[in-house]
């Protein structure tokens, strides 16, 4: 799990579109902070350095510490409503949270070493069901992404999240199955192959029924000459 990552915010004494309109002509976008069983409180963040943070895959996954005026809010970024035409940010949710908070989250699969996989040595193909899993977490223990190590897996072989190590806490939000995360495909040389010659198969045998039916006309011709 990552450090908190600081933003800077001010207060925004006024709600409304109107307000809205103004904070995001200075340069500012707007954004509410909500839960906890506490009243929201409205702010607004620099519009640049929540676009840098926006970039991050990793955005909804990170704890941020929002200060303003005196005052630290450890949140979670929960949604991001944009603009329906140019698709940039217009508000911002953040979900309030403490070290006690549990929370299900998104998190992406990172798979590794490959070099060690005798089935993608031997030609097969990592077939990812899930590039990234829901879990169940404290919110200061959401990991940055989950590992799924391919050392020992072979053509054919299913990896199920029950193969795939969790840190501590951390489990997944679906617990009544043991879903598939990715399997290792046969070469896909041999199915190239196996395409290619059921359609010389199927071309041959479109050129025999062409011969036939040519023969079959020859034939015609012939006794109605006679």
């Amino acid at each position: 799990m990552a450090e908190a990552i600081k933003i800077a915010a001010e207060m925004r004494e006024r709600a409304g579109k109107g307000a809205a309109r103004a904070a995001r002509r200075a340069g500012r976008l707007p954004a509410v902070i909500y839960g906890g069983k506490l009243p929201p409180v409205s702010i607004t963040v620099g519009e640049l350095e929540f676009n840098r943070l926006w970039r991050d895959a990793a955005f909804y996954t990170h704890l941020y510490e929002v200060e303003a005026e005196g005052e630290t809010y450890k949140v979670l970024a929960r949604d991001v409503q944009t603009d329906p035409v140019m698709d940039w940010p217009i508000h911002i949710d953040f979900l309030r949270v403490s070290d006690r908070t549990k929370i299900s989250v998104a998190v992406p699969v990172h798979f590794v070493n490959e070099e060690a996989c005798p089935g993608i040595r031997e030609g097969g193909v990592l077939n990812v069901v899930r590039h990234d899993v829901e879990l169940t977490c404290r919110a200061d223990s959401i990991p940055d992404a989950i590992e799924v190590d391919l050392t020992g897996w072979n053509v054919g072989d299913t990896i199920h999240i029950s193969a795939v190590k969790l840190p501590p806490g951390v489990e997944p939000t679906i617990a009544d199955r043991d879903f598939t995360v990715a399997t290792i495909a046969a070469p896909t040389v041999v199915r190239d192959e196996a395409l290619e010659a059921e359609a010389e198969a199927a071309e041959a045998e479109a050129e025999e029924a062409a011969e036939e039916a040519e023969g079959e006309g020859s034939a015609e011709e012939g006794r109605e000459e006679s």
